[in-house]
């Protein structure tokens, strides 16, 4: 029986129809594993650590998707809620529309930048050519890459979790087969690890278009529209916190390389890219959650339905906290075997990652709260909230603890920094959470 967004959620009917978005973002994550696995053991440790280093870039260009996706998702819900089916149609139209062209004009620019970007943040000689190379490939598919990020959201609006699921799936899986056959097997080195990126992004971006773009049984569907500036700028500023979070996250992750090429060399950037890849499978489950049951959240705020707008509340809360402490407990058991797939090849650079790893996993423990709350606010139509509740987790807090924390304790500052950031981020999420309970009645 198909799930409504309009239905009663107990604990089970919530898991069912947040499972295909979380299982969606695991394996995201996990192809993503995938590619730096063989990057690190088929190209070698200096491209492994070139694509980590230009990444952060790539992702800030990429960001945009998920702006008009969370942002857009959340009105359109909302607007669904309210009973406006042609207008919800009309704004997905008009987002799409939006987000494809923001992707032809950004991926441009990228192609131009990435060179005097990667020189500029300290790469030099063969692993600048490596951050030129790998970036400019995969900007070739940043338009369908941002419509990728756009329907993960998309499909959940439209109560089609299950569709979301299996275009991920079939993108995650041509990214894995392309990966193998374009390093392992035909020697075509990061330039292969690159155009496996690009073609799986494309899967991801292309093939929904093909669904919504003809008559089909979900609540959604492409159509003619006009340019609605107060719906973007809604869209924009509900989806201001994903944005910022994305890109804060992104310029960190270069404040963290520029960190441990003082503290550690080369060595230090391919033992955090290990860490960035393996934390993106954990944090997945609660950024999976989190994005599963937004649209659920925005359709009975948008009804007035606050009886079951307090229970979703409470059950989130309930599954994110337990969901915590299983995080760090897998974390913490799972150290050396995860650092063994990317790094065993190098005995003190293995150390250095198990060690890592050990330390950053505490981070987990606080992390899934922050995620959860601002998404729960991008729901209820409060971006700003939702956007400080980011802007404060993925930037202020984590530059000032890799700044500060480095100096104090060396290299183990700089892995410490995360734990300290999300910790600050959790309190600041819970004081939000308890203040603005009778404004929104949940």
């Amino acid at each position: 029986m198909q799930i409504q967004l309009s239905d009663h959620f107990d604990f089970k009917k919530l898991f069912r129809f947040t499972l295909p978005s979380v299982v969606m973002m695991v394996f995201t994550s996990i192809y993503g594993v995938v590619d730096g696995f063989f990057v690190s053991n088929f190209v070698g440790k200096t491209p492994f650590a070139a694509v980590n280093f230009i990444m952060p870039f790539l992702m800030i260009l990429g960001a945009v998707g998920f702006m008009f996706g969370t942002g857009g998702s959340a009105l359109i819900a909302k607007t669904l809620g309210e009973g406006d089916e042609g207008k919800a149609r009309q704004m997905f139209s008009l987002f799409i529309y939006a987000g494809a062209g923001a992707g032809v004009a950004i991926g441009a620019l990228g192609f131009v930048l990435v060179r005097p970007v990667a020189a500029w943040l300290g790469a030099e000689g063969s692993m600048l050519e490596d951050c030129v190379l790998y970036g400019r490939i995969t900007l070739l598919a940043l338009p369908a890459l941002m419509l990728q990020y756009e329907f993960q959201s998309f499909f959940i609006t439209a109560a089609k979790p299950g569709l979301g699921l299996a275009v991920t799936v079939a993108a995650g899986c041509t990214n894995m087969v392309l990966d193998a056959l374009f390093t392992a097997i035909f020697p075509w080195g990061l330039a292969g690890a690159a155009a496996a990126t690009a073609v799986s992004q494309l899967v991801g971006g292309i093939v929904p278009l093909f669904y919504f773009g003809r008559k089909n049984k979900s609540l959604l569907r492409l159509c003619g529209t006009g340019f609605d500036g107060k719906a973007l700028l809604k869209a924009c500023a509900n989806g201001s916190s994903e944005l910022m979070s994305n890109i804060s996250m992104s310029i960190v992750s270069m404040l963290y390389n520029a960190q441990l090429i003082r503290y550690a060399g080369e060595d230090g950037i391919a033992a955090y890219g290990v860490l960035m890849y393996v934390s993106f499978v954990f944090l997945a489950m609660f950024i999976g959650y989190s994005t599963g049951v937004a649209p659920v959240v925005g359709f009975h705020y948008g009804a007035g339905s606050h009886t079951e707008l307090r229970s979703l509340y409470r059950k989130s809360l309930a599954i994110t906290l337990t969901a915590s402490a299983v995080m760090l407990a897998l974390a913490e058991a799972l150290a050396r075997p995860f650092s063994a797939v990317f790094v065993s090849y190098d005995p003190g650079l293995f150390q250095m990652t198990v060690h890592a790893f050990a330390v950053y996993s505490f981070s987990f423990l606080f992390s899934g709260l922050a995620i959860f709350g601002s998404a729960f606010f991008t729901a209820l139509n409060d971006g700003l909230t939702s956007a400080l509740i980011s802007f404060l987790r993925t930037l202020v807090f984590q530059v000032g603890a890799v700044l500060v924390l480095p100096l104090i304790w060396g290299i183990d500052g700089v892995w410490l920094s995360i734990v300290a950031a999300e910790v600050m981020a959790a309190l600041t999420t819970g004081a939000f959470l308890l203040g603005k309970r009778k404004k929104f009645h949940y």
